[in-house]
């Protein structure tokens, strides 16, 4: 059975044994650089690819965004911009999953971190038996969210394009059930030209079309008028 990595470059015309080889790629953000080189170490040996590494949030936003990696490594202490407000504005512009990288372990921060939209996160010092699980986790939640995403956005597309198929046919109907009404009008108009003011059938209905053109009156309207000129009279008139 195929893996996730080869389905996938299978359906982007890749050979399959290129996936098998892929690296997941990494932006590391730490601003302690002894920690830093630790931490890109840790991947690296662990079958990572790390394509950028930023001393600060500004830089991690930056990197995001030009690399576009599988996941990001996110120090929540740092100068410029901390890592809580560089992972909102990743996961805001849904480039990349945020793990968290702290020294501490107060609820509070938690919050703020998931609250920013990071996946998951890790407490210092890394440890692979932690730091690795949590690095899946993270892209493998991203990946369910965005699965989830793409199918809503199919299902809303569907939803707009019936409703635009329904109003299309409902204005089909409408029209067409003026049209109906509308030749039933003249028809009646019509028949009452030839009846009261001796008009030959084909010489009532050139009348009609000809005073609606000149006189720029819908012949609808037109039928209408004649209707009630030469039309039977009112239950209350008959009486009068």
């Amino acid at each position: 059975m195929l893996s996730a990595d080869e389905l996938k470059a299978v359906s982007e015309g890749e050979p399959v044994e290129s996936a098998v080889h892929k690296k997941r790629t990494v932006v590391v953000a730490e601003d302690e650089s002894v920690n830093r080189m630790d931490l890109v170490a840790m991947l690296e040996d662990n079958g990572y690819e790390v394509v950028g590494e930023a001393a600060n949030g500004e830089e991690a936003v930056d990197l995001t965004r030009k690399f576009r990696p599988d996941i990001v490594c996110m120090d929540v202490k740092m100068p410029r911009m901390d890592g809580i407000a560089a992972a909102g504005v990743i996961c805001d512009e849904n480039i990349a999953p945020v793990v968290m990288l702290t020294a501490f372990s107060q609820p509070d921060l938690v919050r703020q971190a998931t609250g920013a939209g990071a996946m998951a996160y890790v407490t210092k010092p890394y440890e692979e038996s932690k730091l690795l699980p949590a690095l899946e986790v993270a892209m493998g939640r991203f990946s369910e969210i965005n699965d989830l995403l793409d199918n809503v956005e199919t299902s809303e597309n569907k939803l707009k394009e019936t409703e635009e198929q329904l109003k299309k046919a409902e204005e089909k109907l409408k029209k067409a059930e003026d049209t109906l009404e509308e030749r039933k009008l003249v028809d009646r108009a019509k028949g009452l030209l030839m009846d009261k003011a001796d008009f030959s059938e084909q010489g009532a209905f050139r009348w009609i079309q000809k005073t609606s053109m000149d006189q720029r009156i819908p012949k609808k309207r037109l039928a209408m008028a004649i209707i009630a000129k030469y039309g039977d009279p009112k239950p209350s008139e008959v009486g009068e």
